[in-house]
């Protein structure tokens, strides 16, 4: 059996969380968790057990739960509900769940056919935006309960392949999430129905360039080149539909699709992808594979071939991703060659509907399963780079969020809809950083832009064609030059940050990016402010998305800053919390705070380097004012997912009432990537007596006047050697 088609599903529940079912009734509910149920009826009494693009691991611990039941009636109360129904058909009236806990005034009753307004999801496209769109359904809902309809959802046969659901009869198959102002539980129980988010390559934190941009394969090669000499670190280099052909005579109607290399942009592919990779960069290529693969490809004859078409009058070979000889012949001949010559993962840029030859399977959430799932090929932790699909999607990231108009209004609504996207659970998301059309040139808003794209799950660059849209930091004035490029290097100087994050968010199930009212739901402030976020566990962000001010000249912010003192990452300046408060910036930064007892691991390199190697020298930024710790989480990306990957990293631990900073290397069946290590602790907003300082290792000290921190130093020293580094009594 092909890799692609294996995959861990548990899709059958414990028979004692079910209740009904079987051929003596047409209802049947499952007790997922004390906050999760599912609620079925078939006319027909068969119910489905097969796993759903959403729900892949039904097989769950059974929660602990109370029945009450008659010949007429139902009920079933677990500590978070009392569900009653009445053993008929669905209706308002007869089927009902109380949500313990005041989360309006007068209670919640959920009534089923009545929709529960929740906090939003997320969609499948920006194609086209000018600043808010409608949102998808999500799991979080201030009244306490949302829903998630799986009844019309594409299934998994068992064997790795996609079926369709029963026709005939009359069926609903529902979740019904219940955890009223509990939303990380209700993020965590989705997870666990549906699959974890999967643990990206660290180079994938890096920053992607990309433009829609008939490159040949030596400007490509001299732009990545140029921005080595200006210091501009890389992971990523994106090639947009010229990698193909488009325009040649060859080229019988549209040029979207094809897989022919363009020898005139490209006259040696396998030099081109080599050369990127000794640059430290991934190729991805886009693919409009709507059109198939029609007789002027390269690969025209094999696929034909592949899946038995005869050749003779050059018909096309459709498109069909619903077939499995097609599917087949798609990766392991289409692709596969192209791959080998060296092309790392697909920009799969489906844009032709929801509609396939055999109705009710999604051509999109075929492309972007088989897809995610062929990328791990030899063994290499997969990725994909394509569109949301629905609730499940989070399993295959890369999302690409499509082409937006280059606005304020645009940038105004990317902070909210990257954040709210977590309520449904799908946390990799990549904007066209910038904007993709349309619109005008302005350097505020194209700075503005990349600096919320370092603060994003996926820092991607992208423009379109047209020569006034670029986004090489060196084609702006002196002004937004020089912040660009500083800020590029953040986004690498943060990997350390990002990959502890990458992995928190496989393992713990928590995003990258996060609403503030997932940790303060009883805020209604933190409801108000919908464009600041959590931005892994240490910092909260909050983006400028507006025009500067004319009399002032800053850009500002209304937000919300969350109880206890926070500090600003960048100027070390101190705000008392629980309040709301306008934040004034100038355009070199924006405001990012970190709260008493934050721990920020950065590399400490004034360049970093292409493609996110693990430091040799890491910055830790400490907060001081609470307690603290940190885990530093490092692997050489050499195992396809979590389960496989032998993680280590290091321990950070801060105590403040005594001053004391720990230092220690996780426990783990790898020793550190690297033999030795240079350190560089900065307290911010901390001045430290030197005479004060105790620790059993050599070290130095400086005071950085600008931001009122203290740095010390240690080493080069072997990766395992602990620290313990003390301070005296702090003063905050």
């Amino acid at each position: 059996m092909a890799h692609r088609y294996q995959f861990p599903v548990h899709p059958v529940a414990d028979p004692k969380a079910i209740i009904g079912g079987g051929k003596d009734h047409k209802y049947r509910f499952t007790v997922f968790s004390t906050g999760l149920i599912r609620y079925e009826w078939a006319s027909d009494s068969v119910f489905e057990d097969r796993a759903s693009t959403f729900a892949l691991h039904r097989q769950q611990p059974v929660p602990k739960f109370r029945i009450v039941e008659t010949t007429n009636d139902l009920e079933i109360i677990t500590d978070r509900i009392h569900l009653y129904y009445n053993k008929k058909p669905f209706s308002a009236s007869g089927f009902t769940v109380q949500v313990f806990g005041k989360f309006t005034e007068h209670g919640v009753l959920w009534r089923y056919g009545e929709e529960s307004p929740d906090m939003g999801g997320t969609a499948e496209t920006l194609d086209n935006a000018d600043g808010r769109i409608g949102l998808g359904h999500g799991v979080v809902s201030r009244m306490g309960v949302a829903t998630i309809d799986d009844s019309q959802s594409m299934l998994f046969d068992g064997e790795g392949w996609v079926a369709t659901r029963r026709e005939g009869g009359d069926r609903v198959d529902g979740y019904l999430f219940a955890f009223g102002h509990d939303y990380i539980q209700a993020i965590k129980t989705f997870y666990a129905i549906s699959g974890q988010q999967p643990l990206l390559p660290r180079w994938a934190l890096g920053n992607w360039w990309s433009r829609y941009y008939p490159y040949t394969a030596d400007e490509y090669l001299t732009l990545m080149d140029r921005f080595k000499d200006e210091g501009l670190p890389f992971s990523v280099g994106v090639l947009d539909i010229d990698w193909h052909l488009v325009d040649d005579e060859r080229v019988n109607g549209s040029g979207w699709t094809g897989y022919s290399w363009n020898r005139k942009l490209f006259p040696d592919p396998g030099h081109f992808l080599s050369e990127m990779h000794k640059r430290n960069l991934k190729v991805t290529m886009n693919d409009h594979p709507a059109l198939g693969v029609r007789s002027f490809e390269d690969q025209y004859q094999d696929m034909a071939k592949a899946i038995g078409q005869d050749t003779e009058n050059g018909d096309p070979v459709s498109f069909d991703i619903t077939n499995r000889t097609f599917a087949d012949a798609f990766f392991d001949v289409l692709h596969r060659g192209l791959e080998k010559q060296g092309v790392d993962f697909w920009w799969v840029d489906w844009q032709q509907g929801g509609h396939s030859r055999i109705p009710g399977m999604s051509p999109l959430w075929m492309l972007n399963h088989f897809h995610f799932l062929d990328n791990t090929f030899e063994g290499k932790r997969p990725l994909t780079f394509s569109r949301y699909a629905g609730p499940g999607s989070h399993r295959y990231p890369v999302g690409f969020s499509g082409d937006t108009h280059v606005t304020w209004n645009s940038l105004d609504f990317q902070p909210e809809f990257t954040a709210t996207a977590s309520n449904i659970g799908y946390g990799w998301w990549s904007h066209d950083i910038g904007g993709h059309m349309l619109g005008h040139r302005d350097e505020e808003l194209s700075t503005r832009w990349l600096q919320l794209g370092v603060f994003s799950p996926i820092m991607r660059l992208h423009s379109a064609l047209n020569p006034f849209n670029t986004k090489e930091p060196w084609t702006f004035g002196v002004e937004a030059r020089g912040i660009m490029d500083e800020f590029l290097r953040l986004r690498h100087q943060l990997l350390p940050y990002l990959y502890s994050m990458n992995v928190r968010a496989a393992r713990d199930g928590r995003p990258l990016v996060e609403p503030v009212y997932w940790e303060y739901p009883e805020s209604d402030a933190a409801y108000r402010q919908k464009n600041e976020f959590m931005f892994g566990s240490e910092l909260l962000v909050l983006p400028i998305t507006t025009p500067k001010d004319s009399k002032t000249r800053l850009g500002r912010i209304r937000g919300w800053i969350p109880p206890g003192r926070y500090v600003d990452f960048f100027s070390g300046v101190i705000y008392d919390g629980n309040r709301e408060l306008w934040l004034n910036r100038d355009l070199s930064t924006l405001p990012v705070l970190a709260r008493e007892g934050s721990i920020i691991p950065l590399d400490a390199a004034e360049h970093p380097i292409n493609g996110g190697s693990v430091p040799e020298t890491f910055k830790i930024v400490v907060i001081v004012g609470a307690d603290a710790s940190f885990d530093i989480y490092e692997d050489d990306d050499d195992s396809p997912n979590l389960e496989k990957t032998k993680i280590t990293g290091f321990t950070f631990t801060w105590q403040q009432s005594t001053g004391t900073l720990n230092l220690k290397c996780l426990p783990s069946e790898r020793p550190p990537l690297l033999e030795t290590r240079t350190w560089e602790v900065k307290f911010v907003s901390c001045q430290v007596d030197k005479g004060a300082i105790k620790c059993q290792i050599p070290f130095s000290v400086k005071f950085d006047h600008i931001s009122g921190s203290s740095i010390v130093k240690f080493g080069p020293l072997t990766s395992k050697t602990p620290i313990s580094l003390s301070i005296g009594y702090v003063i905050v």
